[in-house]
């Protein structure tokens, strides 16, 4: 019974173990470098995941590459330019701005800046009462003044 146990229990901490990357470094500034890279790059898989937290094997093939980057001495910077020449800027979780992330950058304050001056219009159109008036045509404004004296009256 024990054997069985010991059995299902190895068989059940099998994948867990094989979702576990236990990464070794020779220097605690590059496993903070690393650890700081994966958490700021994102899995173009889930794409609201960082390479930290996703299971995605690309996000695993990713952290490995990031891995061997910084285990070969070379500079987060070169890290994070490597794998954006490779996946572009959409790897990035904070694009840099330049012209091609620029309405990325500029298009929530657009979309704002146009929301606020149609709202503005539709207010000041709708409290302009004369301008209404204007917009019916004579024979309109007889018919609606006599439909006005009709009820009153």
């Amino acid at each position: 019974m024990k054997r069985l146990i010991l059995c299902l229990c190895a068989c059940l901490a099998g994948p867990a173990a094989d979702a576990m990357e236990v990464r070794q470094f020779d220097d605690p500034a590059k496993e903070e470098r690393y650890e700081t890279l994966i958490k700021d790059l994102r899995c173009l898989v889930c794409q609201n995941q960082s390479l930290a937290e996703s299971d995605a094997e690309l996000a695993k093939d990713l952290r490995t590459e990031v891995y061997d980057i910084i285990q070969s001495g070379k500079s987060s910077e070169e890290a994070v330019r490597f794998l954006t020449d490779r996946y572009g800027d959409f790897v990035l979780y904070r694009p840099p701005f330049k012209s091609v992330t620029l309405l990325l950058w500029l298009g929530p304050f657009l979309l704002l800046a146009g929301g606020a001056v149609f709202l503005w219009k539709q207010a000041k159109r709708r409290a302009d009462p004369v301008r209404q008036e204007e917009a019916l045509s004579a024979e309109e404004r007889r018919r609606l003044q006599q439909l006005k004296d009709r009820f009153q009256g």
